[in-house]
């Protein structure tokens, strides 16, 4: 068969961003199909797969899997990767949604050997349907939705057939010729397959293969008005693409063989196979698109790019890594059992690359002013702050010290408890690359009683050592200049729901702690000039990114990406 130029080139370039991983490609079921095909020498040997996403709402995590799974064979096979908008349904579709897919993909580190649409061949799929109609395998059915679900019977019943199935060829060509031309309103007919009404797989009784749609397309205008629907649909546009392995989720291994009977009765110039695999699903997590889009509708969260929610985009504005998400679908591997994920691996995989690549820095989320009395007013020095703890090759910055600073509220407590080791009257600490200060005194608002002030002196011997003296300190605080830092918005992440599965309630499961607000944070001078999906580790605080959309010159802000620790993990132990 002829493919398409593009297509047909062999050794597509796919690119992935990053240093690429020298590990070799981890094996699975699918890996041992093509490897056997290989072997026997099907599909000339040739290896092209597709990732056809529905453009009708944004990527999710269960969608970064199939990304990577089909882009991650072709790449490795030397084949082509596709990626087809399946466009057959106009009414939930958008060029909002096909350019927010092509960007996700292109972020994760893909590059696509041909870039289609479904509704590139709207025209092919029709001239198929009448073949089909001619062979007495399809019929304009003019039952009602509600009808055709009764005539269709139960998983222990049979279905019975259509009044309208034995109609004629000549009646049948008529009738969809007049579909196309518009002549008929929405849901008056629809064309079906004709199978077998009594067969136990209910996909196989007569499904439908086009129904009327009078609604405008986002790229074929009004030409349409009658629509293909998906399972006839996908095979015949791998069919035209030369698609070798149709890899999808196991909701259509039902559907496989709809997929097959198709190809067989055409008799088509080639028969991809269509294989499934388990669907990725995480704890704390909602995939489904239709309760997604409740949040968006509902407003519970800012947009399909809020960083809590499992969007591609989301993950991406909370500061994960493209290289963090390829390890975790690499990590979970592909198997034919449904299973639920900790969303903890998923968390694991970007605090390991971020702990590898983002540069250190101090910031102080909730303010507390320290002023050492006995530092002289004015002066300034600075600190060698190594820019990673475990990479020296990767330098130091300057960190400014002055007679005022902020630490962190929570680095004191006026009255400590048992095993509390930081700031406290008459407790001393070491400041981080810095002095050894004890506090004096506290200084407290008169209507509420709240410290707003510290007062402390310093030991000007102990500059990155320890005092002759031998004492000791046992908590080590971080700290900015309040002179030299600058102000910052910083804004706390976590997971959006409370319980592992919250697809039972999605609303009444919301974590009330999900997103909080710091519009007073101090970072240290250094971060002034950060740039959008920056990523950064606060010491001592967790990562964080310059925020994609929000951060701009002159107002910094901040998405914490993960803590530095599964707090989760701590509660549950408790």
């Amino acid at each position: 068969m002829t493919l398409p130029t593009d297509t047909a080139e062999t050794n597509a370039t796919l690119a992935t961003s990053g240093t690429a991983s020298q590990a070799p490609a981890p094996t699975n079921f699918i890996r041992q199909i093509i490897d056997e095909d290989l072997r026997t020498g099907k599909n000339g040997t040739r290896v092209a797969t597709r990732f056809p996403p529905e453009p009708n709402g944004y990527l999710h995590i269960g969608h970064a899997k199939s990304i990577c799974l089909n882009f991650g064979i072709a790449r490795d096979y030397k084949g082509t990767c596709n990626l087809r908008m399946d466009d057959t349904n106009p009414t939930k579709e958008d060029v909002e949604y096909v350019e927010s897919i092509m960007k996700d993909v292109e972020w994760l580190g893909f590059k696509w050997a041909g870039m289609y649409y479904a509704s590139d061949y709207f025209e092919k799929l029709y001239d198929y349907a009448v073949q089909l109609i001619k062979l007495g395998k399809a019929y304009v059915c003019s039952l009602t939705a509600e009808q055709i679900r009764e005539y269709r019977g139960t998983l222990t019943q049979p279905g019975r057939e259509s009044p309208y199935r034995n109609r004629s060829v000549e009646e049948n060509l008529e009738l969809f010729a007049r579909m196309r031309k518009g002549e008929f309103p929405d849901g008056t007919h629809v064309l079906r397959a004709k199978i077998d009404m009594a067969s136990p797989n209910i996909n196989l009784r007569d499904p439908a293969l086009y129904r009327i749609r009078h609604a405008h397309h986002h790229r074929t205008g009004d030409r349409w008005c009658i629509y293909p629907m998906y399972d006839y649909a996908h095979c015949i546009s791998d069919m035209l693409e030369g698609i070798t392995h149709s890899i999808c989720t196991l909701e259509f291994e039902d559907h496989r063989p709809l997929y097959d009977w198709c190809l067989e009765t055409l008799k088509t110039p080639c028969h991809p196979q269509q294989i499934e695999f388990s669907r990725l699903n995480l704890t704390y997590t909602v995939m489904s698109k239709r309760k997604l889009l409740e949040l968006v509708q509902k407003k519970i969260v800012q947009g399909w790019d809020d960083p809590r929610m499992p969007t591609i985009l989301g993950f991406r504005r909370r500061g994960y890594t493209p290289e963090s998400i390829r390890d975790f679908c690499d990590r979970i591997g592909v198997t034919k059992k449904e299973n639920v994920i900790d969303v903890a691996q998923l968390e694991a995989c970007i605090r390991e690359d971020l702990d590898r690549r983002a540069p250190r820095a101090l910031a102080v989320l909730r303010p507390l002013k320290v002023v050492i009395e006995n530092y002289p007013e004015g002066q300034v020095e600075e600190f060698d702050g190594p820019n990673h703890t475990q990479k020296p090759e990767l330098g130091t910055r300057k960190v400014p010290f002055s007679r005022e600073l902020y630490i962190e509220r929570e680095d004191f407590m006026e009255e400590p408890t048992k095993g509390f080791f930081r700031l406290a009257p008459g407790k001393e600490v070491r400041l981080r690359f810095a002095y050894f200060v004890k506090c004096t005194g506290v200084v407290k608002d008169p209507a509420t009683g709240e410290v707003t002030e510290l007062r402390c002196t310093y030991d000007p011997e102990t500059r990155g050592t320890n005092p002759p003296d031998g004492r000791k300190v046992k908590g080590t605080i971080h700290w900015v200049s309040a002179q030299h830092s600058v102000p910052a918005e910083v804004r706390l992440y976590d997971r959006l729901f409370v319980k592992e599965n919250p697809e039972d309630d999605t609303i009444a499961n919301l974590n009330p702690k999900s997103f909080e607000i710091i519009k007073d944070a101090r970072v240290e001078r250094n971060l002034a000039s950060a740039k959008p999906e920056e990523r950064y580790q606060f010491e001592r605080q967790g990562y964080f990114v310059a925020d994609m959309k929000d951060c701009a010159p002159g107002r910094l802000v901040f998405n914490r990406t993960v803590t530095l620790r599964d707090s989760w993990a701590k509660e549950a132990g408790k």
